[in-house]
């Protein structure tokens, strides 16, 4: 050991002899400055790691996020449970302002808030969604259209805790503009349907209920009209005057487009002077005028209305016993969007002090809008017309016994109020409404609009499978 150490003294002497002689040779300061501390040390001693820490503690810069139009208006409801996604502004070929919202909300809750929405803040519904996906509202108020689609998505790629689904919302709006009032500049009678539909090629907004009555080119009273002679209305400015040269017989040129087992329902009614509905102006036919039924149409709750007091008054012509009474001058407005001044007043009242139709006199304090516009659905039908086959109390109904009957596989989507009339016209039995109109089916779909052609089948029988009239046996007893 002790002859090893001068051996070890010797090598580093001599070692440290030549790194001191190449001291200032290049390959000394490259080794010296690979050996070198980093100067960024000097103005940032941080320990590794630390950077990454700061940067991660840096603000960051905020993501931008989609923003409402600053004239978006006040009055169209917001989900309140929804995101904004997208907002499409107007352009030279859309004059509509459309926005896109995402909700994690199921799309039938979503659909009830913006029911309740329209009801309670006084939007007239156009269109109410069906039991089809993508179905959407359409309403109007004041000067503005919106249109309001729910559409049920399905989440791909979802994240942690996030549902599995999702609803998209597309508010679709026409911002608020002059053209109606430049097209009306006042509620007064359009003098025909095609002055009507040059000035307003879309429906016009309602500005109140006055001017709406005022701009409906529909008009007529309610029950059959004593025979007189068809002529065209003449420019005035009282459509009611114009209106009642409406004869008793009609005709439709356009029933060639009836399925074969609707036509004679169709063609015994119009005998009837029931189905009353605004003329068209035929342009190609020299500007004479044609009655068109357009069977396809979807009724409107008015005009059913309207046609279910005269159907069920001009069967029961002689008995006074079964028949409606229409609303006198005197009576007051059950519904706040149906005035004295509103042509179907008499129908649509009478039925409501019938208690025929929910309203607050029967004892919804709920029902306080008509919705004359909106369309009739399937389990409004029955629930109009079942009584007035019957003529008695409905029975008692629950969604068990409705499926066990009808077999339907929707049962649970029908509105509480109608399982009752449902379950009513199922005992019928051949004379049920919904097997003369829907055939036979699995599927109620209770929430779809009804045509005319189908609201002609409901009307043409009343009554039940061991006493009831039909169109074509009043038109009988009509006759000398």
């Amino acid at each position: 050991m002790h002859c090893k150490r001068p051996v070890l003294l010797v090598s580093l002497a001599v070692l440290l002899t030549s790194l001191t002689a190449c001291a200032n040779s290049p390959a000394a300061k490259n080794i010296e400055q690979s050996l070198a501390a980093d100067p960024r040390l000097k103005d940032n001693p941080l320990t590794i790691g630390a950077q990454e820490v700061r940067n991660s503690q840096q603000p960051q810069t905020p993501q931008p996020t989609v923003q409402l139009p600053s004239d978006f208006p006040k009055d169209i409801p917001l989900y309140p449970s929804a995101t904004l996604q997208e907002v499409t502004p107007s352009s030279n070929e859309n004059s509509n302002v459309s926005t896109r919202w995402l909700s994690s909300d199921p799309s039938n809750l979503i659909a009830n808030y913006y029911l309740q929405q329209f009801q309670a803040n006084n939007w007239q519904i156009v269109k109410s969604p069906t039991d089809e996906p993508g179905s959407s509202f359409e309403a109007r108020r004041n000067d503005m259209q919106l249109k309001v689609s729910i559409q049920p998505k399905t989440v791909t790629n979802p994240a942690p805790n996030q549902p599995q689904t999702s609803t998209e919302i597309q508010i679709s709006y026409s911002p608020n503009s002059t053209q109606t009032a430049q097209a009306n500049p006042t509620p007064s009678p359009q003098t025909s349907n095609t002055q009507t539909t040059e000035a307003n090629p879309t429906p016009s907004p309602q500005i109140n209920n006055d001017a709406a009555v005022a701009q409906r080119s529909d008009r007529s009273f309610v029950g059959p009209v004593q025979s007189q002679t068809a002529t065209q209305p003449s420019d005035t400015s009282d459509n009611k005057n114009a209106t009642a040269a409406t004869p008793t017989s009609q005709e439709f040129s356009d029933l060639n487009k009836v399925p074969q087992g609707f036509r004679q329902y169709i063609q015994d009614l119009a005998a009837l002077g029931v189905l009353t509905v605004e003329s068209n102006v035929a342009k190609s036919n020299g500007g004479s005028t044609t009655n068109q039924f357009d069977p396809g149409k979807v009724v409107t709750r008015r005009q059913f209305a309207r046609w279910l007091v005269a159907a069920n008054n001009a069967m029961h012509a002689n008995d006074a016993a079964k028949q409606i009474r229409v609303a006198s001058e005197s009576s007051q407005p059950t519904f706040r969007d149906v005035l004295k001044t509103d042509p179907d007043f008499p129908a649509i009242q009478g039925l409501a002090e019938a208690g025929l139709i929910p309203s607050s006199l029967s004892g919804d304090s709920t029902a306080v809008l008509f919705q004359p516009d909106a369309p009739l659905l399937r389990e409004q039908l029955i629930l109009w017309k079942v009584p007035l086959d019957t003529r008695q109390a409905l029975p008692s109904a629950n969604l068990e016994a409705v499926k066990q009957t009808w077999g339907f596989q929707d049962v649970g989507k029908i509105d509480p109020k109608a399982l009752r009339a449902v379950l009513a016209d199922f005992q019928n039995g051949e004379k049920s409404n919904i097997r003369r109109v829907f055939g036979y089916t699995t599927l109620f779909q209770p929430k779809k609009p009804l045509t005319r052609a189908e609201a002609a089948a409901a009307l043409w029988y009343f009554g039940t499978q061991g006493e009831g009239i039909s169109a074509r046996e009043a038109l009988k007893l009509a006759r000398p």
